[in-house]
This record gives C-alpha cells, sequence and structure tokens, in this order.
C-alpha cells in the first residue's frame, strides 16, 4: 500500500508537465478500466426507437430497425449499403460526428465492440435511446516510462497510476435521409491536491478534449472499413468559430445559436453530452431533449474516493435529480435553446441560468 501511494503521489506531480503533451502524440493511447464489467445483454431490434415518432425527421417517414433488415429504402438511399464507401465525416468547428449509410442496429454491436477492443468496459448501454457510454478509465500510455517500471515490467506496473480519468459516450441517430450519425463526447476528471501539505487530493472536471474525440471517431471509422489513411485526413482539425451568445426573453435565459435547426440539433446533443447531461429522451420533430440535472450543492459534505467523487460531480447517489426539458427553436437563421420544466412551462430560476451558462460555455 505504501509503495503504491507513494508512486501516486510520484505520477501526480508529473502529471503537469506530462498535460503539455499531446495524448495523441504518436498514438499513445491505451486505456484500462476502473472498474468491473456490468453483465450486458444483447441489444433488442431498435424498432422502440420510433415510438412515438420521436426519433424521426419530419419529412423522412417513418422508419423501423425492421425495415431496414427488409432491404427497404428511405428517401431514395439503399438502406443496405455495406461497402468501404459508405462512412464519412461532417464537421463544425472542431465538433465532428460519422454519418454511415447503415441501420442502427446494424452499427451497435461492432460500435459496442469497438470500445471493448480498446480497453474499455460500458456502463450504459441503451439501443432503445441510442446511447452508450464508457465508465471512468485511464489512459495507461501516460505513465512515465522510467528505467525501474522498464525494468520491472507488470509487477511495478500495477503500482501507478495516473491523475487523470476519461470516459466517452456515444450517440447514434437516423437523420432525415436514413443514414446513422453517430456522435462521440468526452468527459475527463484529473486529480489535484487540496492542501497546502499535497498530502489529500480531489477529483475536478477537466475540459473537454475534441482531438481525443476526434481520434476515437477515426479509429472508429477504420473499425467501420475506412482504410487507417483516409480517416487520418478526414478528421484533421478544422477552424473553430463562435456562433453562441446568452440572451433573456421573458425573464428567461436562453442560448443563441446563429445557424440553422439540423446544426443546433447536432451541436446541443453533443454540449449536452459532453457536460454530463443524463438524457432520458430526445423528439428531433419537436425540438426537445429530456434530461436530468442536479444542481451542485456546495455546503453538502464530501465523499471520498476516486468513484465517490466522481458520484459527486454528478449531484451525489442520494440527490434527487431534476427532470427538464432542453428546447430547440428555429428561428430565421438562428436557433434558440431555452430550459423547461419538466411539465413545458419555462424555467426562470437560477437552474435555469446554470444549466444555460453550461451549455453557452460548450457551445463557443
Amino acid at each position: 500500500m505504501q509503495v503504491k501511494q507513494s508512486a501516486k503521489w510520484g505520477v501526480l506531480a508529473l502529471a503537469a508537465a506530462l498535460s503539455a503533451c499531446s495524448v495523441l502524440d504518436g498514438d499513445r493511447i491505451d486505456y484500462k478500466s476502473a472498474g468491473k464489467a456490468p453483465s450486458l445483454e444483447v441489444p433488442p431490434d431498435l424498432t422502440q426507437l420510433s415510438r412515438d415518432s420521436r426519433y424521426i425527421v419530419p419529412g423522412s417517414g417513418t422508419v423501423t430497425a425492421s425495415s431496414y433488415a427488409a432491404g427497404q429504402t428511405v428517401s431514395g438511399v439503399p438502406t443496405a449499403a455495406m461497402a468501404v464507401g459508405d462512412v464519412r465525416v461532417e464537421r463544425n468547428g472542431n465538433q465532428r460526428w460519422l454519418v454511415v449509410s447503415r441501420p442502427a442496429d446494424q452499427l451497435w454491436g461492432p460500435v459496442r465492440d469497438f470500445w471493448q477492443e480498446n480497453g474499455f468496459l460500458l456502463s450504459m448501454d441503451q439501443p432503445s435511446l441510442g446511447i452508450m457510454e464508457t465508465d471512468w478509465a485511464e489512459n495507461r500510455a501516460k505513465i512515465p516510462s522510467d528505467i525501474l517500471r522498464q525494468t520491472l515490467g507488470k509487477i511495478i506496473d500495477s503500482v501507478y497510476s495516473t491523475a487523470e480519468r476519461d470516459r466517452f459516450r456515444t450517440r447514434l441517430e437516423r437523420n432525415a435521409q436514413g443514414n446513422t450519425e453517430i456522435f462521440i463526447s468526452h468527459r475527463g476528471m484529473v486529480e489535484v491536491y487540496s492542501s497546502a501539505q499535497k498530502d489529500q487530493t480531489v477529483w475536478q472536471p477537466r475540459p473537454t478534449d475534441p482531438e481525443l474525440e476526434a481520434e476515437f471517431l477515426r479509429r472508429l471509422m477504420v473499425r467501420l472499413g475506412v482504410p487507417a489513411e483516409q480517416a487520418r485526413s478526414l478528421t484533421a482539425s478544422g477552424a473553430t468559430k463562435a456562433t453562441s451568445r446568452i440572451a433573456s426573453r421573458d425573464n428567461s435565459p436562453i442560448v443563441v445559436i446563429d445557424e440553422g435547426f439540423d446544426r443546433a440539433w447536432r451541436r446541443v446533443g453533443l454540449a449536452l453530452d459532453r457536460t454530463g447531461f443524463t438524457v432520458e429522451d430526445r423528439d428531433r420533430s419537436q425540438g426537445t431533449y429530456f434530461v436530468r440535472y442536479v444542481a451542485p450543492n456546495p455546503d453538502k459534505d464530501k465523499p471520498t474516493g476516486f468513484f465517490a467523487k466522481i458520484l459527486n460531480f454528478g449531484g451525489g447517489k442520494d440527490e434527487k435529480p431534476e427532470k427538464y426539458r432542453i428546447a430547440l427553436k428555429s428561428e430565421g437563421q438562428s436557433t434558440t435553446v431555452s430550459v423547461l420544466t419538466s411539465a413545458g412551462a419555462p424555467e426562470t430560476g437560477l437552474t435555469a441560468q446554470r444549466i444555460v451558462q453550461v451549455l453557452a460555455e460548450d457551445l463557443k
């Protein structure tokens, strides 16, 4: 225990220096899950995604997994396309996502296998929502490869750990052309000293890493059949442009995005994924995300340990999450984003301001 604790502090002291290096330098990614695997069932047919027409884009008609399996077409697009060239990247600033000419039920298994092959366990696996999420994991490639570690190998490797944890959420959604859009979002935590004596640490959120998201999109493209070099060039960095701002309407805070509804819908979805909201449902035809949110409580006693602190970051296991609606409305060339109560009434309190601020920060 003493050896492991000493190694932990040593690695933590090096974290600042290591953070200056790109995590993608030389493809230095080697994730190891921090938890144990939950029991996962084989995903059912995704026809339940079309209940109440919530996952159908206006004008696209009713699309179900069964109709895909039967070889039908949607908007003139063959739904059985499995060629290498059926994967492409779309981009908006530093946000990227894949568009694949295959039905979601054919992609769910390969995407799940992809994360497991990359060293992750899944903490969420919900085909009915089109969402899967990894548990918290550490990138073992960021541990210094010193002489002691190289000499003793696996014997000493178990006492080392990094001061960072990452998790990734993958969301699959059908678009108006009958294709499947795949979004990957990153959340990170970092362990920092909480006392002047440097004898205690706490876990706190660290910024989203768009380059990590792009790297896993690239790897997923390769997993889906795209040549590695082509995938790398398609996911190269793009320019970032601020296109959103906070405003007020009828005494309620809103976010104004200077883009049309389709792009705004994708950007807000990614923002919700990145910032850790629990998305219970979504209705694209109505422009609504149904989410759960727990307001922070700075006076609450903080639990100890990594997973306890992660729970507290999400509101704490003893906190009761409140349900809200994130509503998007097209207004000419712009789209507004507002916070509604679970009943659909405008939310005007402090929680609405917090949610709007969180979304606006990610949408910059």
